[in-house]
């Protein structure tokens, strides 16, 4: 039976490969970056890659003493180079340089971009980090984060890899930080690093040691999954969130393949009367995953949950809105990978202007979607439900 799903699942995304050959990326509507005051800090929110690659890039140019850089995806293509570049001219000038990048997101780039200048400090994660230690599942999360930290002035987190196609063709969330907020990304890089740097003598990778700030912004936390260590706060965040809620749950995700008692609390807001709405896309960069997600929707559809299926571009966004008063933004998806799994960082914001303003995005996006209705899922096709069914079983996997 697990073979036929796999092999189901491999023949779908070859297909799905195929059809989306030659395709033009569509326009799609975005939103102006927009800053927010919070405590002695700021919150810039972006939606549109150009505009959030400029000042990333801008940033980097103006460093004068340390830059901090994470990546899961890290394209050798026009943006990647120009990433590369800017990240090489800093260290040219004397700033120290650290890099992060995941090694299997990354095994289709070319090995000649991955060669870096000695005087830039790289940490490449491995494909494989176990070992002799196989049967350690600690030890088998991906690094899905996605961090900027910039001297002590500016930090960026959100779901933006690097790429071209990240630039204009996905829809996606990011924001800039500035005041307190950016010591606590600060020590989530050093963290990582730490943790997974190699010790053999003579090694780049040697300990990132960081002098930070006591002062902190008690309305900006960062959460963050570490699976060597067996801590995963972002589902809890979310659970605790969506269960205080009293008014709205507006939720964008690339890829939604809960647990059962995520898929509850859901179902539980929107029966005490809370507007419960999910945006994913109307077709997702990974089939496999749009397929197994459907499994939900029966029951969020019949507790009153709105489904809004986003066109025309990936939306690979991974935010909330509650309440007109919480916020996150961050890395995490929805699934067993991100929510138990990888490495991730989601902040978690209490602010009533910069909710106003993701409630503003997500009405934006909202636009741009397509609702499922009721009359419209129970009417599938008799073979679509065959694939939900037989895929099924595959969810604990993703």
């Amino acid at each position: 039976m697990f073979g036929v799903q796999l092999a189901l699942a491999i023949g779908m995304s070859l297909v799905d490969s195929y059809r989306r050959r030659g395709k033009k990326p569509k326009p799609f509507p975005t939103t102006e970056p927009r800053t927010v005051p919070i405590g002695d800090g700021t919150v810039t929110t972006y939606t549109f890659g150009r505009d959030l690659f400029d000042d990333m890039l801008a940033a980097i140019e103006g460093a004068t003493h340390q830059i901090l850089f994470e990546t899961y995806i890290w394209k050798s293509d026009e943006i990647g180079d120009r990433f590369k570049a800017a990240l090489a001219a800093a260290a040219d000038r004397g700033v120290e340089v650290y890099c992060i990048y995941d090694g299997f997101a990354n095994m289709v780039v070319s090995p000649r971009f991955k060669r870096f200048p000695p005087n830039m400090k790289v940490l490449r994660y491995p494909v494989y980090a176990a070992g002799w230690r196989i049967l350690d599942l600690r030890r088998y999360g991906r690094d899905h984060r996605k961090i900027l930290v910039v001297d002590d002035s500016v930090g960026f987190v959100g779901g933006y890899n690097i790429g071209s196609a990240y630039e204009t063709e996905w829809r996606d969330t990011h924001m800039r930080l500035t005041g307190p907020g950016v010591w606590d990304l600060k020590r989530a890089f050093a963290d990582f690093w730490n943790l997974n740097r190699r010790r053999r003598i003579g090694s780049s990778e040697r300990p990132l040691l960081l002098e930070t700030a006591s002062t902190w912004e008690p309305r900006i936390r960062f959460h963050r999954n570490v699976p060597r260590l067996w801590m995963f706060p972002i589902r809890g965040m979310y659970l605790e969130a969506i269960n205080r809620a009293s008014r709205n749950v507006w939720m964008t995700h690339a890829y939604f393949i809960p647990d059962q008692d995520f898929v509850d609390a859901m179902k539980a807001a929107a029966r005490r009367g809370v507007d419960v709405r999910l945006l994913i896309p109307l077709k997702s960069n990974h089939i496999v995953a749009d397929w197994i997600s459907r499994g939900y929707f029966s029951q969020l559809l019949d507790a009153g949950v709105r489904i809004l299926r986003y066109k025309d571009a990936m939306v690979h966004a991974k935010t909330s809105t509650i309440d007109g008063t919480w916020t996150t933004v961050g890395t995490a998806n929805i699934d067993r990978l991100s929510l138990t799994g990888n490495y991730e960082i989601n902040v978690e914001l209490i602010d009533e202007s910069l909710a106003a303003a993701m409630e503003e995005i997500f009405a934006v996006d909202e636009s741009n979607s397509l609702e499922l209705t009721i009359g419209e899922w129970e009417a599938r096709d008799l073979h679509r439900k065959f694939t939900e069914f037989v895929l099924a079983p595959l969810r604990p996997l993703l």
